[in-house]
């Protein structure tokens, strides 16, 4: 963060003080205590088990230098002084003002800054921990840990950027048209990357047509000269190209025509994918005055050799054939930042950076899948798939509720049954009352399976799924709470 005073702070907020504020200096921002550093702005959030005003003198004692707070007198009884108060209405707003405020001031200090912005429906947290990582060539990265994608969650990202940071790598979620239009007012993104536009938070969105309306906000609030990284595999995605004020559009995809493509793509017996990696040379393509027809599906030769390319042969660090298009993306977007081909190459071989994404490891003779954050119809099925593609003794998964579905919920479980005949599972585990007809229907088609009403109970049958050789998926909605037993298993 930059270093602001208690006045910049209180200003940049639109706060008032509840008695006349002392001169301090500010150099963070944070809603944990345990994260509080000597300076650090303790925001005191209300939770749904905490009141973090009871927390202030605390706070305090860590070294915050200023309290903001929607209750003025929580705060003081909670045992922070009067002068170390400031009182907003709405906390997450007054973080949003002020995290504009210190990119505004990081920009001042550093024109060379570069705000990479990634949506879609799945993918956005690997690809963002993908950017992070080739984009350190650039110099000092800022990325939020894990899933940080809200009206809280990128505020707090956002007031990590520091006069040294070079590249910013935000996640931003939506599930309500409107979001991202929020967001990227506190962080407009000179590249914007749009993954996919998929069946997730139906119920909210009440339609897919809405779930794209809502994903296109981030190529509108794109800052004036700036470019959007879309897929051209996705029309709904595609066709944002023409709402891009700048006519800077650059592309990725394996099936259609694109800027940046893939083609040779192996998977390893650990199910981690091989690709020779193809990028045209060139400046950002104009986006086309005309609304954007999805161009038929080119030859594999086509794809293979695009004009002018430059190609290098990828080993993804990650597991499944459905991270090359979260790797194309994030090779399209870091070489929109002006990122080498040889930084490139070496960011896609990291593997997962936050946990519960795909993350793999052994307990026994068991291999575990562990991609327990969170799940909707188009990423259970990429999950269930990558299992399928892991060796060829026992497959076997714990399946928890896909949430905030809404009427298509039922529909949606049921039809992941496809996914897991395809993938060869034997042994399913349902967890949660809507993914239950699931575990009904897998049993008709003769699949070994259980449905149980909570993560503890599907704890309780571990045994008969890791004495065997074989692999396990754990994956589900974070709500389903089935992580739990992914960090269980990893002893975490």
């Amino acid at each position: 963060m930059i270093s602001m005073s208690s006045a910049e702070v209180i200003a940049a907020v639109g706060g008032t003080a509840l008695a006349p504020l002392c001169d301090t200096e500010v150099t963070a921002a944070v809603i944990d205590t345990r994260a509080i550093t000597p300076g650090a702005l303790f925001a005191a959030v209300k939770g749904a088990r905490v009141d973090a005003n009871t927390l202030s003198g605390q706070a305090r004692a860590a070294g915050a230098s200023l309290i903001l707070t929607e209750d003025g007198q929580a705060a003081r009884a909670g045992g922070a002084e009067a002068e170390r108060i400031i009182v907003v209405d709405d906390i997450p707003a007054a973080l949003g003002r002020l995290a504009r405020h210190n990119l505004e001031l990081a920009r001042h200090v550093n024109p060379d800054l570069r705000v990479i912005a990634v949506t879609g429906s799945v993918g956005k947290t690997t690809t963002k921990d993908l950017l992070a990582a080739i984009c350190r060539e650039r110099g000092d990265v800022v990325a939020p840990p894990g899933s940080l994608n809200n009206e809280i969650g990128l505020p707090l990202t956002v007031l990590r950027v520091g006069a040294n940071t070079a590249t910013l790598v935000a996640e931003m979620g939506a599930d309500h048209i409107g979001n991202l239009a929020y967001l990227t007012s506190i962080a407009p993104p000179d590249i914007a990357v749009v993954l996919v536009v998929a069946r997730a938070h139906l119920g909210e969105f009440g339609g897919i047509e809405n779930v794209a309306r809502a994903k296109a906000e981030l190529v509108e609030g794109l800052r004036e000269d700036g470019i959007a990284i879309l897929n051209a595999d996705d029309p709904r995605v595609a066709a944002m190209a023409g709402q891009v004020a700048s006519g800077r559009v650059r592309t990725f995809g394996r099936v259609h025509p694109a800027d940046v493509t893939a083609s040779d793509i192996t998977l390893g017996s650990d199910g981690r994918a091989s690709f020779t990696l193809h990028m045209n040379d060139g400046a950002a393509s104009p986006a086309p005055s005309a609304p954007y027809t999805l161009p038929a599906p080119s030859a594999p030769s086509e794809l293979s050799a695009p004009s002018a390319p430059c190609t290098s042969k990828i080993n993804l660090g990650l597991v499944g054939e459905h991270q090359v298009m979260n790797a194309l993306a994030a090779a399209t977007a870091a070489a929109a930042a002006g990122v080498s081909l040889p930084a490139i190459v070496a960011g896609l071989s990291s593997g997962p950076a936050s946990a519960h994404r795909m993350d793999v490891f052994r307990r026994g003779s068991t291999l575990i899948i562990d991609d327990s954050y969170n799940a909707n119809p188009d990423s259970m099925r990429a999950g269930i798939a990558a299992l399928g593609q892991l060796g060829s003794g026992l497959k076997a998964a714990i399946l928890g509720d896909m949430l905030e579905l809404g009427a298509a919920s039922r529909e949606e479980h049921l039809a992941l049954l496809p996914a897991l005949e395809a993938a060869g599972v034997s042994l399913l585990i349902a967890v949660g009352p809507q993914v239950a007809a699931l575990a009904e229907a897998a049993r008709d088609a003769g699949i070994t399976a259980r449905a149980v009403g909570a993560w503890e109970e599907a704890e309780a049958e571990l045994s008969d799924m890791l004495n065997e050789d074989g692999a396990l998926l754990i994956k589900g909605s974070h709500g389903s709470g089935v992580w739990h037993i992914a960090t269980r298993l990893k002893g975490e």
